[in-house]
C-alpha cells in the first residue's frame, strides 16, 4: 500500500511536519541520555513529530525535565540536536496538573475550585487571582525556555482533567468570580495563557493545544462543549489535539483492549469538522491502514500512534518499505506500558524488549552469535516463538517443537475469551515470523529422548508453560485440598474456553480468583455471555489485584462486568462446595456464607509443566549442553514475561 496521505508532509504553523504520524505526550518518567535515547529510536524510525511528555510549568508541579527554570534548556538544546537528522520535529507539553498532583511530591495542591482529584485524594486549594497570574507568567516562560532549547514546538495541555480542563469544566469549576459560571469565564484562566505565550515567544516555534473531545465527569464537557472551545482558541494556535477522558474515568485516558479500535473518533469528529487548523486525534489507531482512513476521509490531519509505536520504534519506515508484515505489534494491554510505568515507575512494553531501554538494549538482535549453535525449543507459546525468533536472528539453527496442533499457547487460550481477542496478535506475529525467518517448527510433537537424541542440538530450550491444577489447591489452604473440587460442575478456566474440554455450563456461576489476574475475569465474561448470573469470589480484595495498575489496566472490565448479572465478593476463599452451593469465608474468621452454584470455575495457580526438563536432563544420553527453562515454565505468569526472558536468554546464547 502506498499510504499516499499520511506520508504527506503538512505545515502546522512554523514547522513542516514531514508526514502525518506523530506521538502525542505520554509519561516515560526517563530522563536525560535514556529519554533522548528513547525519542530518537522513533525519529529514525520514520515518525513525523513526538511530543514530550507533560512537563510542569511551575515549582509546584514538578517534573523531571525542571521547565519552571531555565536548567532545562542545555537539555533541550541537546535533545534538539539529536533529533534534527532525522526530520522529526520535538515539541514539549507544557502543563500543570492541578489538584491531580501527588501531594508527597508538592507541598500543595491548586485548581480552580476546592474539588478532590478522586485518584489523589487532597483537598486543593482554591487559586486566587495572584495566583493565577503567577501562573499565567509560568506557561509563557516555560514557552520560552522550549524555544531557547531549540524545541519546534510547544503543546499546551488542556486535557485529562489536569489544571486548564479543571478550569474549563463546569464539574470541577465552580467558583463565582469572572474565573467561573458562564464559558467565557471558565476559558478566561486558557485565554490569558495563550495570550501570555504567544506575546512571550510569537510565531518563533509552533503552538499547539490538547483539548478534550470527551470529558467524562458527571456534569462535565460534552464533545459539542470541546468543539466550542476549539473554535474560540483556534486563532491562537497552530493545531489542535484531542484526547478523551479524566481521572474521574481513569481508564478512558489509556483506552485498553477493552475498547474497540479508534474508540475515540466519534467525538473527535464533532470537534475537527469545526475547525480548520490541522488536528491531531489518537484512540486506539494501531495500523497505517487505519490511520490513513481517518486522514483521507478528512476526520483528522495528523493521527497520533504511541503504543504502536512504542512496540515497533520502526512502525512507519517499515510501512514505507513495502514490509507491513515486519511490524511487531501493540496488543493493547497497557500491562508493559502505562502499567509498568504507574506500578515501577519505568516505562516498558509486554512485546518489545527495548522499549525505555534503548541505551541497553537493541530492539532486535544486532549481532550473529559466535558460535552458531543448534538449539531445539519445545514449546510455541510466546516464550517458545520469541526464543525461535531471536536465536533465528542471531543465526542458529532452530528446531521449535509444539505438542499441540497450533502454536500460540495459552494465549491463543485466552485470545479466544471475550474482548481479549488483540493479544493473540503478538503470537500470529511471532509464528509468521519463525516462517519467514526459516525456524523448523513441528506441530503435535512430543519431545522424547530419542528426539532429542536424533536432533543433537547444542542447547534446548523448554518453554512448555504451565497448565490448569486440577486438584483442589487454593493458595489461603496450601496443604488442605478444597473439599468437593471433584465434583462434576466444578471447571477450570480452560474448560471454559473450550480447550481440552468442554464444560456444561448452567447457571448460576460462581467464580473464584486466586491469582488476581485476568484469567478470572475472562471466565466471568465468557458465563456472561451465556446469559447466566456470575458471582467472582476473590482472594484479593478488587478485581485484578495482581494486574499493573488495576486503574490503566482492569477498570474497564470492571465496568463492563458490574453492568451484568454479577457481583464481587473480595477477600475470601473457599470452604467448600455442594452439589448447589459454594460455601466462603474470611481467612482466620468463622463465619460461612453459602453462594448459590451449579456451575463453579476454579481459577487458580497453574502447574509449571517441568516434568520434561527435568526428565531430558536424567535421560538422554548423546545431550551434554543445557536445558534452559523460560516463560511460565519458570514459575512466572504471563506473555510480558514470557518475551522478556526468552529475548534475553537468546540474545545471551
Amino acid at each position: 500500500m502506498g499510504y499516499e496521505n499520511v506520508f504527506q508532509p503538512i505545515d502546522v504553523g512554523p514547522v513542516s511536519i514531514p508526514n502525518r504520524i506523530v506521538r502525542s505526550a505520554h509519561g516515560t518518567l526517563l530522563t536525560g541520555e535514556r529519554l533522548i535515547a528513547y525519542h530518537e529510536a522513533r525519529a529514525a524510525g520514520g515518525v513525523g513529530m513526538s511530543t514530550l511528555e507533560a512537563t510542569g510549568v511551575h515549582s509546584n508541579s514538578p517534573s523531571s525535565i525542571p521547565l519552571h527554570n531555565d536548567d532545562c534548556i542545555p537539555f533541550y538544546q541537546s535533545l534538539s540536536e539529536r533529533m534534527r537528522p532525522y526530520g522529526m520535529k520535538i515539541f514539549q507539553q507544557i502543563y500543570h496538573s492541578g489538584s491531580a498532583t501527588q501531594s508527597r511530591k508538592a507541598a500543595t495542591q491548586v485548581s480552580s475550585s476546592a474539588i478532590p482529584n478522586p485518584m489523589v485524594g487532597g483537598i486543593p486549594i482554591e487559586m486566587t487571582k495572584p495566583a493565577i497570574e503567577e501562573m499565567v507568567e509560568a506557561f509563557a516562560a516555560a514557552a520560552r525556555r522550549c524555544r531557547d532549547g531549540k524545541l519546534d514546538g510547544i503543546d499546551l495541555h488542556a486535557s485529562s482533567g489536569y489544571l486548564i480542563e479543571q478550569f474549563l469544566s463546569p464539574a470541577t469549576n465552580i467558583r463565582t468570580d469572572e474565573y467561573g459560571g458562564s464559558l467565557e469565564n471558565r476559558m478566561r484562566f486558557l485565554m490569558q495563557i495563550l495570550y501570555a505565550i504567544r506575546e512571550e515567544i510569537g510565531d518563533d516555534i509552533c503552538v499547539g493545544i490538547r483539548l478534550p473531545n470527551e470529558e467524562y465527569i458527571p456534569g462535565g464537557l460534552t464533545p459539542k462543549d470541546n468543539a466550542e472551545i476549539a473554535k474560540i482558541v483556534e486563532p491562537l494556535v497552530d493545531y489542535v489535539s484531542l484526547h478523551m477522558g479524566s481521572y474521574w474515568r481513569f481508564h478512558k485516558l489509556l483506552s485498553p483492549m477493552d475498547d474497540p479500535l479508534g474508540n475515540e473518533m466519534s467525538a473527535n469528529e464533532v470537534i475537527t469538522r469545526v475547525v480548520s487548523k490541522p488536528t491531531i486525534v489518537v484512540g486506539r489507531i494501531m495500523t497505517l491502514d487505519h490511520a490513513e482512513q481517518i486522514v483521507q476521509s478528512g476526520a483528522a490531519d495528523m493521527v497520533s500512534m504511541v503504543r504502536a509505536l512504542i512496540a515497533d520504534p520502526e512502525l512507519v519506515n517499515k510501512a514505507k518499505a513495502g514490509n507491513e508484515n515486519l511490524v511487531r505489534p501493540c496488543i493493547g494491554s497497557n500491562f508493559g506500558c502505562v502499567g509498568q510505568l504507574m506500578s515501577a515507575g519505568r516505562l516498558s512494553c509486554v512485546v518489545n524488549v527495548a522499549a525505555a531501554r534503548e541505551t541497553e538494549v537493541t530492539f532486535d538482535p544486532d549481532t550473529l552469535a559466535d558460535p552458531i549453535k543448534k538449539i531445539l525449543i519445545i514449546g510455541g507459546g510466546p516464550a517458545g516463538l520469541e526464543a525461535a525468533r531471536t536465536a533465528r536472528i542471531r543465526g542458529h539453527e532452530v528446531h521449535l517443537h509444539e505438542a499441540t496442533k497450533q502454536l500460540g499457547g495459552q494465549v491463543a487460550i485466552a485470545a479466544s475469551a471475550p474482548h481479549r481477542s488483540d493479544i493473540g496478535a503478538i503470537t500470529r506475529w511471532l509464528a509468521a515470523e519463525t516462517e519467514r525467518l526459516g525456524v523448523n517448527v513441528t506441530l503435535n510433537s512430543f519431545v522424547t529422548p530419542d528426539l532429542v537424541d536424533e536432533i543433537r542440538p547444542d542447547e534446548i530450550v523448554v518453554a512448555t508453560g504451565s497448565t490448569p491444577r486440577n486438584d483442589g489447591f487454593q493458595i489461603t489452604t496450601p496443604i488442605a485440598p478444597l473439599r468437593g473440587h471433584e465434583l462434576s460442575h466444578v471447571f477450570t478456566s480452560w474448560d471454559i474456553f473450550g480447550y481440552g474440554g468442554r464444560a456444561t455450563i448452567e447457571g448460576p456461576a460462581v467464580v473464584f480468583d486466586d491469582t488476581g489476574t485476568f484469567e478470572a475475569i475472562s471466565v466471568a465474561d465468557t458465563l456472561l455471555d451465556h446469559g447466566i448470573s456470575v458471582t467472582m469470589i476473590g482472594r484479593h480484595d478488587t478485581m485484578g489485584a495482581a494486574l499493573p495498575y488495576p486503574p490503566a489496566t482492569v477498570q474497564a472490565a470492571k465496568e463492563r462486568l458490574l453492568s451484568r448479572d454479577f457481583d464481587f465478593i473480595g477477600g475470601h476463599y473457599l470452604q467448600g462446595i455442594t452439589q448447589d452451593e459454594v460455601l466462603i469465608g474470611v481467612p482466620f474468621t468463622e463465619r460461612i456464607r453459602a453462594i448459590p452454584a451449579n456451575t463453579v470455575v476454579l481459577v487458580t495457580y497453574n502447574h509449571p509443566n517441568r516434568e520434561i526438563a527435568e526428565h531430558l536432563t536424567s535421560v538422554t544420553e548423546e545431550f551434554s549442553g543445557k536445558v534452559h527453562l523460560i516463560g511460565d515454565v519458570t514459575g512466572t505468569n504471563g506473555v510480558m514475561s514470557a518475551i522478556h526472558q526468552a529475548s534475553a536468554l537468546l540474545r545471551s546464547l
